[in-house]
């Protein structure tokens, strides 16, 4: 069956509520349901790049793509998991606001670059994960993307970050992405038995309605340890609390962004072979496997 390629923007103009975190665990947990994934990691602090146990490297970032001297192709990394690839940061991505900014095209610039990879059909999703701040690298990632998922904590202070990136998104379909949308809002860190969480959540929900993801994310130990270990906390450990609030999330997205014949009865069993990487701990590393794309899709090598 045909495949669409849907690009998804995670953003939100407040640091610190699990934006980078939720971009490696929702791509893990829809790789581990066999949708192929591209994650693009455009914060020069390239956490999301470390979250999937890849090192920096020098000239591998979307930057020299967006510089003129490199193929996209030649810059998406495989990981340790099926299905699952990602275009790492690095610190050149920090000078891009003051290097292209005079660019012609610099509004336009990273849905260039991604256009052969969304038009080989090779990803279900593109994922981007967004710098924390509103300048040029966030404005052309959100001028590239089909809509934009907005991580948030259930706090008061954390609210003007969603009033800011809600009203970014409609400045942008008056302008350079008509087509933009936001694709919904999901709960991070949650406490849920706190009286100040459930005002919260029940005001988000009043004002944006069905756009608020009904799962959300609880404060889990093993969710922020899975960073330090290189491994998304779904194949760390996929029985914690963290990680089920994640695969559960994914299956929502999945459902309100279908790119092949999605039914919801019918539910794609998990990649078995990586779940058992759930035992993983430091004292029994991840087993490395070579990387694999289902079988409707293109490797990344066709690009």
């Amino acid at each position: 069956m045909a495949k669409t390629t849907k690009t998804i923007a995670i953003a939100n103009q407040k640091g610190g509520v699990g934006k980078t975190t939720t971009v490696v665990n929702l791509a893990a947990a829809l790789s581990a349901r066999r949708r192929t994934v591209l994650v693009v990691d455009l914060d020069p602090q390239a956490h999301a790049t470390l979250g999937f146990g890849l090192e920096k490297q020098d000239g591998i970032s979307l930057y020299p793509v967006l510089a003129g001297v490199k193929e996209i192709a030649d810059v998406i990394q495989p990981t340790k998991w099926p299905n699952l690839n990602v275009i790492p940061s690095e610190v050149d991505l920090a000078g891009a606001e003051i290097e292209f900014g005079a660019r012609p095209d610099r509004l336009t610039m990273i849905k260039d670059a991604l256009k052969p990879v969304k038009e080989s059909g090779a990803f279900d999703y593109i994922i981007l994960d967004c710098p924390p701040s509103l300048g040029l690298v966030m404005t052309s990632a959100l001028a590239a993307t089909d809509s934009v998922l907005i991580p948030t904590q259930a706090e008061y202070l954390a609210m003007d970050g969603l009033a800011l990136i809600t009203s970014s998104i409609e400045k942008l379909r008056a302008g350079v992405n008509p087509s933009i949308e936001l694709n919904g809002i999901v709960f991070t860190m949650v406490n849920s038995v706190a009286r100040l969480t459930q005002d919260v959540v029940a005001e988000v929900r009043e004002h944006f309605g069905d756009k608020v993801y009904e799962t959300m994310i609880p404060r889990n130990v093993r969710v922020s340890e899975a960073p330090s270990m290189g491994v998304p906390v779904v194949f760390l450990d996929s029985r914690s609390k963290g990680a089920e609030a994640y695969k559960a999330f994914a299956w929502e997205f999945m459902a309100k962004n279908p790119t092949r014949g999605f039914m919801p009865e019918s539910a794609p069993q998990e990649s078995a072979p990586q779940e058992e990487v759930a035992a993983v701990s430091e004292e029994a590393p991840v087993q490395e496997s070579e990387p694999a794309v289902v079988a409707e899709a293109e490797t990344p090598s066709s690009l």
